[in-house]
């Protein structure tokens, strides 16, 4: 698989595409979707809710947790994690900046 030349890119562009790699793996999905459903700061539960593996649970939280959309705070030996809505906010809105780009074509071709 080739490199993907960020630079020449921009920043919009860039910020879109690691959004939009939250959503690229259903595990991902799934742990944002148990985290809103739950409106908690969840410990250990997400091993038995999804289904995966620790390791792989871990993985996937720490992904989330490096593109802000997550949060985790250290509780005793466990790490909690809940959904940063300040971060979330401002990734709807750049999402929806772009799926909306729809609304300003005027002359439809094809």
């Amino acid at each position: 698989m080739g490199l993907v030349k960020s630079e020449i890119f921009t920043d919009a562009q860039n910020e879109i595409a690691i959004f939009a790699k939250a959503f690229g793996h259903p595990a991902r999905v799934s742990i944002l979707q148990y985290l809103f459903k739950t409106n908690v700061c969840i410990c250990g539960d997400l091993v038995e809710e999804i289904g995966l593996a620790q390791p792989t649970i871990s993985q996937h939280l720490k992904e989330l947790k490096n593109l802000g959309l997550i949060k985790g705070n250290v509780e005793g030996t466990s790490v909690c994690y809940c959904i940063d809505l300040e971060n979330w906010t401002a990734m709807k809105t750049v999402m929806q900046d772009f799926l909306n780009q729809d609304f300003e074509i005027k002359n439809k071709c094809c």
